[in-house]
């Protein structure tokens, strides 16, 4: 057993991290205050740098009636129950509505600011929720890859920046930050909401530093270290070099410590745009806050959980679907009044779609291809892809026309202006061009 005073010097030097404690509070802090505001010197997660948020909407979303192909017989005879009409979408195109429960999704469209990729997917699709979101996450479909997409552009793109260029408003690290130096912060959301909303204190704080950065997923991977980068160790959010023992030990202090300033930012930021009391809602406030705050972070990620709609499906996905859309008109109305909204996209996505035909018990059951939505900075607005032919089927499921890898590569290219996003991404994918 280390003793204390060699866990504080192990961890505070950070032997195995190419970005130690003290350098992560100098260079992160330091630039948030007033005295810093007129530094030459800007970082690569500089706070005038573009801001990628991912927003995940977890458990399988149904695209079909979420970009509803109304002017197609097939669709309305394959769901008898759950057929939206005409008269409950918002037009985007000839035969295709938005589903009516997201209208300001629906004024971002026709302003130009919101693109939707229609029939995206990957091949050989899986329908497990476990093995098709780490598809998703690590942009491998082979599903060995020990890193995730968003951890291999921190690593490549990022060298030597703040632990905070990647932060997760999720409990656990998400398998996307799975990195081989920087695998970002995740803050556990409860105790973080309760200590900011009633005004902070040591208590509820000390209360929340207990339970940040929680390690990510291990597994053993493949052991030839396939065609995209794996962590040391096989761990998701570690470092290359570093044991299991000093993996935790600095993510305990690097989340105790950098948790801190993350509260008291978030504290200070006022805003009269109203969120709703949703957990969607609230983490994106909480990412408002953050860039606010003058937050170096490049990434942020969030959650909506709750659309394994397998029974009961049309009140609870229209439900689902208009808490995202309030969520996401507060927070862009959040970001226009502080003045960053050209500086932030936002991207959607769900680890599948649902079957083409609804089930015995109104819902739907695990498919395939679905939609994806990317909204805000330079995005230009349209419909990008071919919608999914509805006849041509694969056992059951729409068949993808956009490599979802494609989107990725426009996020990373146009708008975090990444290099080497061939080796990010494992290989070479046209940009869908919506940046």
């Amino acid at each position: 057993m280390k003793t204390r005073r060699d866990f504080i010097r192990s961890a505070v030097l950070g032997a195995s991290a190419t970005w130690t404690l003290p350098g992560f509070i100098d260079r992160t802090f330091a630039e948030l205050g007033d005295e810093a505001r007129d530094r030459s010197t800007q970082f690569t997660t500089g706070k005038d740098g573009t801001i990628l948020v991912v927003l995940q909407l977890a458990g399988g979303n149904d695209g079909l009636n979420t970009l509803v192909p109304f002017g197609d017989d097939e669709y309305h005879k394959a769901r008898p129950r759950l057929a939206k009409k005409e008269k409950d979408l918002i037009r985007l195109a000839d035969g295709i509505g938005l589903n009516k429960s997201m209208p300001f999704l629906g004024s971002l469209f026709k302003e130009g600011r919101l693109g939707v990729v229609q029939g995206v997917g990957y091949p050989n699709p899986n329908r497990s929720h476990f093995v098709s979101t780490s598809i998703w996450e690590t942009a491998d479909t082979t599903n060995r890859a020990n890193t995730g997409w968003l951890g291999r552009y921190f690593d490549n793109a990022c060298e030597g920046v703040d632990p905070t260029v990647g932060m997760s408003f999720n409990k656990s690290t998400p398998e996307s930050f799975g990195a081989m130096r920087n695998p970002g912060v995740s803050l556990s959301s409860p105790e973080l909401y309760r200590w900011i909303h009633s005004g902070g204190n040591q208590a509820q704080a000390e209360e929340f530093f207990s339970e940040l950065n929680q390690p990510g997923h291990y597994d053993d991977g493949p052991t030839d270290g396939g065609s995209i980068e794996m962590a040391a160790g096989g761990k998701v959010g570690a470092i290359a070099g570093e044991s299991n023992l000093d993996f935790l030990e600095r993510v305990a202090l690097d989340a105790q410590v950098s948790s801190k300033k993350i509260l008291e930012i978030a504290a200070k930021h006022r805003t009269n745009v109203q969120y709703d009391g949703t957990p969607v809602a609230r983490n994106l406030n909480l990412v408002s806050r953050m860039i606010a705050g003058g937050m170096p972070t490049r990434v942020y990620y969030v959650s909506h959980g709750g659309f394994d709609t397998h029974n009961g499906q049309i009140n609870s996905h229209d439900r689902l679907l208009g808490q995202l859309d309030s969520a996401l008109k507060s927070f862009f109305a959040d970001l226009k009044q502080q003045g960053n909204d050209k500086r932030v996209t936002l991207m959607t996505f769900s680890e599948f779609g649902r079957r083409v035909s609804e089930n015995a018990s109104a819902g739907t059951d695990h498919g395939k291809a679905s939609c994806m939505f990317v909204a805000g900075g330079g995005v230009k607005g349209g419909l990008y892809g071919k919608y999914p032919s509805l006849t041509d089927l694969s056992q059951g499921d729409l068949q993808h026309t956009v490599d979802f890898r494609s989107v990725y590569a426009d996020l990373l290219g146009a708008w975090l202006k990444a290099p080497n996003i061939g080796k990010i991404l494992g290989g070479d994918y046209k940009p869908v061009g919506m940046i």
